[in-house]
């Protein structure tokens, strides 16, 4: 079984050096194009300084529907439900009528409808949720029939982008396309020839891992895919059957559950720089929680998330000590939604949403919700390029540009090394 990890050393050090001499491998795929930026904080201000409001905004009751607890609670939580939190701050301090009302998805379909029921039933105009995609699941119909928009900050299931009942739903962040490449391009620089894909048995899991083999044999690598619970008691199973695989690297698609298959699989001697996660465990507590007496031993895996711009980020690293995953793609889906209300001139449902992706595409550009609304006031067409990237959303509510960040373990602490912008072809 150690054969094929000990293959690979001289394979990945070779790609290594060869991406090191020519600034990196193949950055094209179909579907979706990925190019390595830098940190856009000079592009995107945070905020523009506004004294006054522009207008009388409607007052706009955003109800979020967030992981306070469950599996994505540390890895997602603190980031989103901070994200939200500060753009309501900011959209207040510039002229906007903003109310949040919170609530804890628990990154269960079985609580979330629940939570959201009351928030509706709170005055809730709009909702900002859920984390995981299977959990907005769990919902997406009830706010399609009451007319209510939905904007999800983390959800990259392809499903809703064209389901009937996503038809007041929208999303700050890019379909799994867009991870699944920047994945698979990091893991072929690294000379992987053959991946173990092991992903969890939910929507999230499953269209990931397509895509991911999809992008595999792209670039020429070949994959095998093994489908896990990721409330099984244990995962020993799963580990044997990646282990049987006889695989270079291991893709792993999962959210807090895949602590304990990494630690498994780095115990049963697979490399930990043959290790790719996804951003559902994107922690930088990571390498601790994997093995507290010695972090290092995960020196070398690679995870990558989208993100926001290193100024924004931040700002939310003050807040949660460290940890700003889907925090501005959430910030986004706060000021999209108070600037579509503004544009609809109130807090119906059908305007709202039919505001949305003209605000983000093809008029003047405008960063912050105080220099957007002064434009559109004037009757300007606006495009907000947020903090976590230009957005450029379709019409079906994706957005089409996102900005990811790829991070590697070194010396026991995760730390990110490259920011890469990757547009979802048309």
């Amino acid at each position: 079984m150690t054969g094929p990890w000990r293959q690979a050393v001289a394979v990945a050090m070779a790609a290594i050096l060869l991406a090191a001499s020519c600034g990196g491998g193949d950055d094209s795929q179909a579907g979706a194009t990925a190019t390595p930026s830098a940190p856009a904080s000079t592009a995107e201000p945070t905020a523009a300084p506004v004294t006054s409001p522009p207008v009388a905004a409607p007052e706009l009751v955003i109800g979020r529907v967030l992981p306070e607890t469950g599996s994505l609670a540390a890895s997602l939580g603190g980031a989103l439900i901070t994200g939200v939190e500060l753009a309501v701050a900011d959209i207040n301090a510039q002229g906007g009528n903003v109310k949040l009302l919170a609530g804890d998805s628990a990154t269960d379909p079985d609580v979330a409808p629940e939570t959201v029921n009351r928030l509706l039933g709170e005055g809730a105009h709009v909702i900002i949720g859920a984390g995981a995609s299977g959990v907005s699941q769990s919902f997406i119909q009830t706010l399609s029939d009451a007319q209510v928009p939905q904007c999800a900050a983390s959800n990259t299931s392809p499903s809703f982008s064209t389901q009937a009942n996503a038809d007041f739903y929208f999303r700050t962040v890019t379909v799994a396309v867009g991870e699944s490449q920047v994945m698979a391009n990091s893991m072929a620089s690294r000379g992987a020839t053959n991946v173990a894909i092991a992903n969890r048995a939910d929507d999230y899991g499953a269209s990931l891992a397509q895509l991911l083999a999809d992008d595999l044999a792209e670039l020429g690598v070949t994959s095998q895919t093994v489908t896990f619970d990721p409330g099984a008691p244990s995962f020993d199973a799963t580990v044997a059957q990646i282990l049987d695989m006889g695989a270079d690297a291991v893709g792993l698609i999962a959210f807090e559950e895949g602590i304990a298959i990494t630690r498994r699989l780095i115990e049963m001697g697979v490399p930990s720089w043959a290790i790719h996660l996804t951003a559902g465990q994107f922690d930088f507590s990571m390498p601790e929680r994997v093995n507290p007496t010695d972090p290092t031993v995960v020196d070398g895996l690679r995870v990558q998330s989208p993100s926001g711009s290193e100024e924004f980020n931040q700002r939310v690293f003050e807040k949660t000590g460290g940890n700003a995953i889907y925090g501005g793609q959430a910030y986004d889906c706060a000021v999209i939604l108070a600037l579509a209300a503004l544009a609809a001139g109130g807090i119906d449902g059908p305007t709202i949403i039919a505001a949305v992706p003209e605000i983000t595409r093809s008029g003047q550009k405008c960063h912050s919700y105080g220099e957007c609304a002064e434009l559109v006031v004037q009757g300007v067409d606006i495009d907000y390029d947020g903090v976590s990237g230009p957005l450029e959303m379709d019409d079906a509510g994706d957005t089409t540009v996102g900005r990811y960040v790829l991070a590697e373990v070194r010396n026991g602490e995760l730390e990110v090394i490259e920011t890469v912008d990757v547009t979802i072809d048309q």
